[in-house]
């Protein structure tokens, strides 16, 4: 057995299922290894989209996602995914290969100190220098990418080690995580907070997903009445149609949603992370009084500086709490006052016919046609801005946004894992046509291995969402218009079925036509960004009725 061969066992231990990536002459071995293996590996047609299946695999799993790579421009080729994985805390392994140990010492081809390169971008990351550390060095990638907050872990395997010899079984894995659990005192601290606050807020992230932790939430929310809002990330933690929920706070101008966060006397941060929306937009002054509840301590910012840290198991602290607290008596927080608004702002475009297709509509649409328990998968550009507004979940993740490292390209590859992980369920990557041409190669690998899912493309023709904020910034755009080929054509070329829609009457039909085909379907929907400035002159001009 060589070491490459080892490797692999080891990764059928931690339970690998997929390995997304593309062969390269210094990761040889390994794809030799996984040819006998009951893992399966999956070539991708950029290592930028092996990256982004493997971040999109770690989030809706809990576990990691791996890919590989070759080394030189193959691991450069990673590294958007990577980062994209680490800032948004998916569980990620990526591989890669590397000249031999006898050459890195002089000027090799295509040699670069990969170690080096992904340590910014990474929780951990080694080589592996000697054949029998590899099963050490694959447990302890594994960890670490696990942990709370979870992340990239990158392993560079020269080739030569890859060849050597070795005798070996993976390490053992002794069961799940420990939880820790909030001190008695914190919780009384917390319960006697709320207990006493007239106006209180939840504002639930991504850290309550990856605790599942959503029935907890729920259920104290609704036992104490207090009204919740979400990060783009914490979506569906709460059910949207919930009376309690105010859906989702994030954007970078101010929203109806800002006006609770004016009025609130404490916020109760849940599983909130501060890259997921800064504090400094929802509490510039510092002065709003603060209950952190996370599996791991407060960051520290000027914004975010909690009267009471609870650290622990998020479900557990959150039921301690509701035994300590009373709220009996206090009048309804004037928070609740504003879902009617944000319903009837949601609602105002059911029946919004006009074309090109208001954004919002379309938001509306899609979101008709997807059960509850559907993916959608957002791309970065202005459509994630109406994604992250008007997409609302009922579930926790069936909304995927690249928020943290906001990279372009994410929701084809990501589409791909999603149907991987959900095989039953719908599943739609929603881009913009420039993130569309990203990476719509991996199109071809879709239908290679039969993952069918609807690609619905926003097309304006353009960066829409540079355009709008240089027209708020300077009153007009520059450089962000481009052309694009026939999406459709495009499609039917690669064994795609293709959509362009001409009215707005015919997207929901199309969507669901889309969606009963058993191959990957694209939808070419023309959309009217002259919203985005209307959006922005209305919050511009936001009275809040509280």
């Amino acid at each position: 057995m060589n070491t490459a061969e080892l490797l692999v066992k080891c990764l059928e231990n931690e339970g690998v299922k997929y390995i997304f990536g593309l062969p390269g002459e210094e990761n040889m071995a390994v794809l030799n290894a996984l040819e006998n293996s009951s893992i399966k590996f999956i070539t991708t047609r950029h290592e930028q989209g092996a990256a982004f299946m493997a971040d999109v695999y770690g989030r809706l799993t809990g576990k990691p996602g791996v890919c590989l790579s070759t080394l030189g421009p193959g691991a450069t080729n990673l590294m958007t995914g990577v980062a994209d994985a680490n800032l948004d805390s998916a569980p990620l392994i990526a591989i890669t290969g590397q000249v031999g140990t006898d050459r890195m010492h002089i000027n090799s081809h295509q040699y670069l100190d990969l170690v080096a390169m992904f340590e910014p971008v990474t929780k951990w990351n080694a080589q592996i220098v000697r054949p029998s550390i590899t099963p050490e060095i694959i447990r302890k990638a594994f960890k670490i990418a696990q942990s709370e907050k979870p992340g990239a872990v990158h392993i560079d395997l020269p080739e030569n080690i890859a060849d050597m010899e070795v005798t070996g079984e993976p390490l053992s894995i002794r069961g799940d995580r420990l939880s820790m659990y909030a001190s008695y005192r914190s919780l009384s601290e917390a319960a006697l907070l709320i207990s006493e606050a007239k106006n209180p807020l939840i504002l639930v992230g991504n850290g309550a997903i990856r605790s599942q932790a959503s029935q907890a939430v729920t259920d104290f929310a609704t036992r104490l009445q207090i009204p919740v809002a979400n990060t783009f990330m914490g979506k569906g933690v709460i059910p949207y149609r919930h009376p309690l929920a105010l859906w989702s706070l994030g954007l970078q101008q101010r929203d109806i949603i800002n006006c609770a966060f004016d009025e609130t006397d404490l916020v109760i941060a849940i599983g909130y992370d501060l890259i997921e929306y800064s504090p400094k937009k929802w509490n510039p002054q510092g002065k709003t009084p603060i209950i952190h509840i996370g599996e791991l301590s407060a960051e520290v910012d000027s914004s975010y500086m909690p009267q009471v840290e609870i650290v622990g198991d998020i479900s557990d602290a959150l039921t301690e709490i509701m035994h300590r607290c009373d709220r009996t008596g206090l009048s309804q927080p004037h928070a609740l006052s504003l879902r009617p608004q944000i319903l009837a702002d949601y609602e105002r475009y059911a029946n919004d016919f006009s074309f090109p297709i208001k954004p919002q509509k379309i938001v509306y649409d899609l979101r008709q046609v997807m059960g509850d328990e559907d993916v959608v998968i957002s791309d970065v550009g202005a459509h994630k801005m109406w994604m992250a507004r008007n997409y609302h979940c009922n579930h926790p993740n069936t909304c995927i946004i690249s928020n943290g490292f906001a990279a372009m390209g994410i929701a084809i590859p990501g589409a791909i894992a999603a149907k991987l992980v959900n095989p039953t369920r719908k599943i739609v990557a929603v881009t913009g046509d420039g993130g569309f041409m990203m990476n719509m190669q991996e199109l071809e690998t879709a239908t290679r291995i039969g993952t069918s899912f609807v690609t619905l493309i926003f097309n304006d023709g353009g960066y829409g969402l540079i355009e709008w904020k240089q027209n708020m910034h300077y009153g007009k755009p520059a450089f962000i218009k481009f052309g694009n080929p026939d999406f459709v054509k495009l499609a039917e070329s690669m064994g795609l079925k293709g959509y362009h829609i001409t009215a707005t009457e015919e997207l929901i039909p199309t969507l669901k036509d889309a969606l009963a085909q058993d191959i990957p379907a694209v939808i070419d929907c023309p959309v009217d960004y002259s919203e985005n400035m209307r959006f922005s002159r209305k919050v511009g001009e936001l009275s809040c009725p509280i």
